[in-house]
Protein backbone atom coordinates (compact mmCIF):
# COMPACT_ATOMS: atom_id res chain seq x y z
CA UNK A 1 0.00 0.00 0.00
CA UNK A 2 1.14 3.54 -0.79
CA UNK A 3 0.65 5.98 2.09
CA UNK A 4 0.79 9.77 2.01
CA UNK A 5 0.13 12.43 4.62
CA UNK A 6 -2.45 15.06 3.67
CA UNK A 7 -4.43 17.95 5.10
CA UNK A 8 -8.15 18.41 4.50
CA UNK A 9 -10.39 20.99 6.15
CA UNK A 10 -7.68 21.90 8.63
CA UNK A 11 -6.88 18.33 9.71
CA UNK A 12 -3.73 16.41 8.82
CA UNK A 13 -3.84 12.63 8.55
CA UNK A 14 -2.30 9.62 6.84
CA UNK A 15 -4.13 8.25 3.85
CA UNK A 16 -3.87 5.40 1.40
CA UNK A 17 -3.23 6.44 -2.21
CA UNK A 18 -5.04 4.54 -4.96
CA UNK A 19 -4.35 6.31 -8.24
CA UNK A 20 -5.87 9.78 -7.73
CA UNK A 21 -8.09 8.68 -4.85
CA UNK A 22 -7.19 9.27 -1.20
CA UNK A 23 -8.60 7.08 1.58
CA UNK A 24 -8.20 8.14 5.21
CA UNK A 25 -6.36 5.58 7.35
CA UNK A 26 -7.23 7.24 10.66
CA UNK A 27 -10.57 6.44 12.23
CA UNK A 28 -10.62 9.61 14.30
CA UNK A 29 -10.81 11.78 11.17
CA UNK A 30 -14.37 10.65 10.49
CA UNK A 31 -14.05 10.32 6.72
CA UNK A 32 -15.57 7.21 5.19
CA UNK A 33 -15.70 8.42 1.60
CA UNK A 34 -12.51 8.80 -0.47
CA UNK A 35 -11.22 12.17 -1.57
CA UNK A 36 -9.35 13.15 -4.72
CA UNK A 37 -5.80 14.48 -4.73
CA UNK A 38 -6.95 17.93 -5.83
CA UNK A 39 -9.12 18.17 -2.68
CA UNK A 40 -6.21 17.80 -0.26
CA UNK A 41 -2.83 19.42 0.33
CA UNK A 42 0.16 17.08 0.51
CA UNK A 43 2.02 17.30 3.82
CA UNK A 44 5.57 16.20 4.77
CA UNK A 45 5.61 12.41 5.09
CA UNK A 46 7.21 12.33 8.52
CA UNK A 47 8.35 14.50 11.40
CA UNK A 48 11.28 12.49 12.77
CA UNK A 49 13.19 13.03 15.96
CA UNK A 50 16.26 11.83 14.06
CA UNK A 51 17.49 10.68 10.67
CA UNK A 52 20.05 7.88 10.90
CA UNK A 53 22.15 7.51 7.76
CA UNK A 54 24.06 4.27 7.25
CA UNK A 55 27.35 4.66 5.44
CA UNK A 56 29.37 2.24 3.31
CA UNK A 57 26.62 -0.37 3.02
CA UNK A 58 27.60 -1.32 -0.54
CA UNK A 59 31.09 -2.67 -1.20
CA UNK A 60 31.43 -0.93 -4.57
CA UNK A 61 30.57 2.47 -3.08
CA UNK A 62 33.23 2.07 -0.38
CA UNK A 63 35.74 1.23 -3.10
CA UNK A 64 34.88 4.28 -5.22
CA UNK A 65 35.41 6.56 -2.19
CA UNK A 66 38.55 4.74 -1.06
CA UNK A 67 37.07 3.97 2.36
CA UNK A 68 37.54 0.86 4.50
CA UNK A 69 34.51 -1.30 5.31
CA UNK A 70 33.67 -2.00 8.95
CA UNK A 71 32.53 -5.27 10.52
CA UNK A 72 29.37 -3.63 11.90
CA UNK A 73 27.11 -1.00 10.37
CA UNK A 74 28.50 2.52 10.58
CA UNK A 75 26.19 5.51 10.62
CA UNK A 76 25.89 9.24 11.20
CA UNK A 77 22.95 11.55 11.92
CA UNK A 78 21.33 14.09 9.63
CA UNK A 79 19.21 16.81 11.27
CA UNK A 80 15.43 16.79 10.71
CA UNK A 81 15.84 20.31 9.32
CA UNK A 82 17.57 18.76 6.27
CA UNK A 83 14.32 17.09 5.14
CA UNK A 84 12.87 18.12 1.79
CA UNK A 85 9.57 17.04 0.24
CA UNK A 86 9.03 15.46 -3.16
CA UNK A 87 9.12 18.21 -5.84
CA UNK A 88 11.00 20.53 -3.45
CA UNK A 89 14.19 22.39 -4.39
CA UNK A 90 17.64 21.29 -3.23
CA UNK A 91 19.58 24.43 -2.34
CA UNK A 92 23.31 24.56 -3.02
CA UNK A 93 24.86 26.63 -0.18
CA UNK A 94 27.13 29.62 -0.74
CA UNK A 95 30.82 28.76 -0.90
CA UNK A 96 30.25 25.01 -1.28
CA UNK A 97 31.97 23.24 -4.17
CA UNK A 98 30.83 19.90 -5.50
CA UNK A 99 27.42 18.68 -4.31
CA UNK A 100 26.54 15.00 -4.98
CA UNK A 101 23.39 12.88 -5.16
CA UNK A 102 23.21 9.55 -3.28
CA UNK A 103 20.17 7.38 -4.01
CA UNK A 104 18.97 5.30 -1.06
CA UNK A 105 16.13 3.18 0.24
CA UNK A 106 14.77 4.72 3.45
CA UNK A 107 13.03 2.95 6.33
CA UNK A 108 10.30 4.78 8.24
CA UNK A 109 9.78 3.61 11.84
CA UNK A 110 6.17 3.08 12.95
CA UNK A 111 6.44 2.22 16.66
CA UNK A 112 8.74 2.91 19.59
CA UNK A 113 11.38 0.23 19.58
CA UNK A 114 14.46 -0.63 21.59
CA UNK A 115 16.57 -3.80 21.49
CA UNK A 116 14.46 -5.57 18.88
CA UNK A 117 15.63 -8.69 17.07
CA UNK A 118 15.83 -9.05 13.31
CA UNK A 119 12.72 -11.25 13.36
CA UNK A 120 10.82 -8.62 15.40
CA UNK A 121 11.90 -5.67 13.25
CA UNK A 122 9.04 -5.85 10.67
CA UNK A 123 6.52 -5.17 13.46
CA UNK A 124 8.15 -1.78 14.12
CA UNK A 125 8.46 -0.56 10.53
CA UNK A 126 5.82 1.76 9.08
CA UNK A 127 7.16 1.35 5.56
CA UNK A 128 9.76 2.35 2.99
CA UNK A 129 10.40 5.36 0.78
CA UNK A 130 13.05 6.93 -1.46
CA UNK A 131 15.78 9.22 -0.13
CA UNK A 132 18.58 11.31 -1.56
CA UNK A 133 21.48 11.75 0.86
CA UNK A 134 22.79 15.00 -0.62
CA UNK A 135 26.47 15.51 0.21
CA UNK A 136 28.85 18.45 -0.06
CA UNK A 137 31.64 16.21 -1.33
CA UNK A 138 34.52 18.68 -1.07
CA UNK A 139 33.66 19.31 2.57
CA UNK A 140 33.45 15.57 3.23
CA UNK A 141 36.91 15.07 1.77
CA UNK A 142 38.34 17.74 4.06
CA UNK A 143 36.73 16.55 7.29
CA UNK A 144 36.41 13.31 9.22
CA UNK A 145 33.09 14.49 10.66
CA UNK A 146 29.97 14.39 8.47
CA UNK A 147 27.75 16.87 10.32
CA UNK A 148 28.42 19.79 7.98
CA UNK A 149 28.72 18.09 4.59
CA UNK A 150 25.48 16.12 5.12
CA UNK A 151 23.50 18.49 7.32
CA UNK A 152 22.58 21.52 5.23
CA UNK A 153 18.90 22.44 4.87
CA UNK A 154 17.27 20.55 1.94
CA UNK A 155 20.04 17.88 1.98
CA UNK A 156 17.62 15.00 2.69
CA UNK A 157 14.87 14.79 0.06
CA UNK A 158 12.35 12.09 1.01
CA UNK A 159 9.26 10.70 -0.74
CA UNK A 160 7.02 10.61 -2.67
CA UNK A 161 5.07 8.28 -0.38
CA UNK A 162 5.54 5.43 2.08
CA UNK A 163 5.23 1.93 0.63
CA UNK A 164 4.28 -0.54 3.36
CA UNK A 165 5.80 -3.62 1.68
CA UNK A 166 9.53 -4.33 1.78
CA UNK A 167 10.72 -4.24 -1.85
CA UNK A 168 12.25 -7.44 -3.28
CA UNK A 169 16.01 -7.72 -3.11
CA UNK A 170 16.32 -7.59 -6.91
CA UNK A 171 14.84 -4.07 -6.90
CA UNK A 172 17.08 -1.44 -8.47
CA UNK A 173 18.17 1.79 -6.75
CA UNK A 174 19.01 4.48 -9.28
CA UNK A 175 19.55 8.19 -9.80
CA UNK A 176 18.49 10.06 -12.91
CA UNK A 177 19.81 13.55 -13.63
CA UNK A 178 17.89 15.44 -16.31
CA UNK A 179 16.35 12.15 -17.40
CA UNK A 180 19.64 10.24 -17.75
CA UNK A 181 20.56 7.32 -15.48
CA UNK A 182 23.72 8.24 -13.56
CA UNK A 183 23.66 5.66 -10.74
CA UNK A 184 22.25 2.16 -10.46
CA UNK A 185 22.61 -0.64 -7.95
CA UNK A 186 20.46 -3.35 -6.36
CA UNK A 187 19.15 -3.89 -2.87
CA UNK A 188 20.53 -7.44 -2.89
CA UNK A 189 24.04 -5.97 -2.82
CA UNK A 190 23.55 -4.33 0.58
CA UNK A 191 26.04 -5.58 3.14
CA UNK A 192 23.59 -5.11 6.02
CA UNK A 193 19.93 -5.68 5.13
CA UNK A 194 17.10 -3.33 6.21
CA UNK A 195 15.81 -5.53 9.05
CA UNK A 196 19.35 -6.04 10.34
CA UNK A 197 19.85 -2.27 10.39
CA UNK A 198 16.69 -1.65 12.41
CA UNK A 199 17.71 -4.32 14.92
CA UNK A 200 21.30 -3.06 15.22
CA UNK A 201 20.42 0.62 15.60
CA UNK A 202 17.70 -0.17 18.15
CA UNK A 203 20.38 -1.65 20.43
CA UNK A 204 22.07 1.77 20.49
CA UNK A 205 19.17 4.22 20.63
CA UNK A 206 15.41 4.15 21.04
CA UNK A 207 13.67 4.57 17.70
CA UNK A 208 10.45 6.58 17.71
CA UNK A 209 7.52 6.77 15.25
CA UNK A 210 8.50 8.80 12.22
CA UNK A 211 12.25 8.27 12.61
CA UNK A 212 14.03 7.56 9.33
CA UNK A 213 16.91 5.20 8.54
CA UNK A 214 18.78 5.73 5.28
CA UNK A 215 20.23 2.38 4.22
CA UNK A 216 23.25 3.47 2.16
CA UNK A 217 23.97 4.15 -1.50
CA UNK A 218 25.53 2.00 -4.24
CA UNK A 219 28.38 2.95 -6.55
CA UNK A 220 27.93 5.80 -8.98
CA UNK A 221 27.50 8.95 -6.89
CA UNK A 222 28.12 12.15 -8.81
CA UNK A 223 27.61 15.91 -8.96
CA UNK A 224 24.47 17.96 -9.44
CA UNK A 225 24.14 21.71 -9.82
CA UNK A 226 21.68 24.58 -10.22
CA UNK A 227 19.15 23.94 -12.97
CA UNK A 228 19.34 20.13 -12.71
CA UNK A 229 16.38 17.86 -12.17
CA UNK A 230 17.41 14.91 -9.99
CA UNK A 231 15.29 11.81 -9.43
CA UNK A 232 15.82 8.87 -7.10
CA UNK A 233 14.00 5.69 -8.01
CA UNK A 234 13.70 2.59 -5.87
CA UNK A 235 11.89 -0.08 -7.83
CA UNK A 236 8.65 -1.27 -6.21
CA UNK A 237 8.72 1.80 -3.93
CA UNK A 238 8.50 5.05 -5.90
CA UNK A 239 10.16 7.93 -7.73
CA UNK A 240 11.41 10.98 -5.80
CA UNK A 241 11.80 14.14 -7.88
CA UNK A 242 13.59 17.38 -6.97
CA UNK A 243 15.15 20.37 -8.70
CA UNK A 244 18.43 22.07 -7.79
CA UNK A 245 19.06 25.79 -7.32
CA UNK A 246 21.63 28.07 -5.73
CA UNK A 247 20.72 29.23 -2.23
CA UNK A 248 20.25 32.98 -2.61
CA UNK A 249 19.20 33.67 0.98
CA UNK A 250 21.25 36.11 3.02
CA UNK A 251 22.63 35.72 6.53
CA UNK A 252 20.86 38.44 8.53
CA UNK A 253 21.31 37.33 12.14
CA UNK A 254 17.62 37.95 12.79
CA UNK A 255 15.01 35.48 14.05
CA UNK A 256 11.71 35.21 12.12
CA UNK A 257 8.63 36.47 13.94
CA UNK A 258 7.17 33.81 16.22
CA UNK A 259 10.32 31.69 16.22
CA UNK A 260 12.14 33.20 19.21
CA UNK A 261 12.27 31.32 22.52
CA UNK A 262 10.55 33.21 25.30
Amino acid sequence: MRIIRVKYQGRAFYAGLDGERVHSLQNNVGMDDPLTLDQVSIQPLVSPTKIIAVGLNYTDHAEELGMVLTSEPSFFLKPPSSLLDNNGTILVPHGVGRVDYEAELAIVIGQFCKNVSVSQAPDYIFGYTCANDITARDLQSNSKMFGRCKGYDTFCPLGPWVETDLPPENSAVRTLVNGQVRQEGYLKDMIFKPLELVSFISTIMKLTPGDVILTGTPKGVGPIGPGDKVQVEVENVGLLTNTVALDTSEITGTVPTGQRLQ
